[in-house]
């Protein structure tokens, strides 16, 4: 007696029938446990990209949308006069242009967002976009921030800004 028919018996045995249907079940089975942890291993911040409203800019790479305090992911601008405390290197330029290159790159746009995590005052740190473009990205190549490796939480900026890589 063969226990695996051959595959083109013209009258398969039922054994060979109730075999394939678990092969191919168990396929499934694998086929969806394979979705499920490709989808856990997508943090929900980079699947959920939600409004923003009622913002206004704090400074070079921080908003104020309603009652969030937002901080652009990755970047750094330069301080606003006084901010720069004298324990840490501060980035060089203008802080007032910095604040308004902002101000223009999210001005009559759709913002979105995408959160990432808390920064150690509370602010949440966040991808950005008006109408679909990284703001980070464009302080970047602008020259109104610096890309700062260390910030920049599973290398977003660092992939999606050729400024960043420069």
């Amino acid at each position: 007696m063969k226990l695996w028919p051959h595959p083109l018996d013209p009258e398969p045995k039922s054994g060979w029938i109730t075999i394939a249907v678990w092969l191919v079940g168990l396929s499934l089975v694998v086929m969806l446990a394979a979705s499920l942890v490709a989808c856990a291993a997508v943090s929900p911040t980079t699947r959920d990209r939600e409004p923003l409203s009622a913002c206004s800019v704090t400074d070079g790479d921080t908003l104020r949308c309603q009652d969030e305090r937002v901080r652009l992911l990755g970047i750094d601008a330069p301080e606003m006069p006084g901010h720069c405390r004298q324990d840490r290197t501060c980035v060089e330029g203008d802080p007032l242009e910095s604040k308004l290159a902002l101000e223009q790159a999210i001005a009559q746009k759709r913002l979105t967002i995408e959160r990432v995590a808390k920064d150690r005052y509370g602010r949440t740190l966040a991808l950005v976009f008006a109408d679909k473009q990284d703001v980070s990205c464009i302080l970047l190549a602008g020259g109104y921030a610096v890309y700062v490796e260390r910030w920049d939480n599973g290398r977003r900026i660092h992939n999606d800004c050729p400024a960043a890589a420069q």
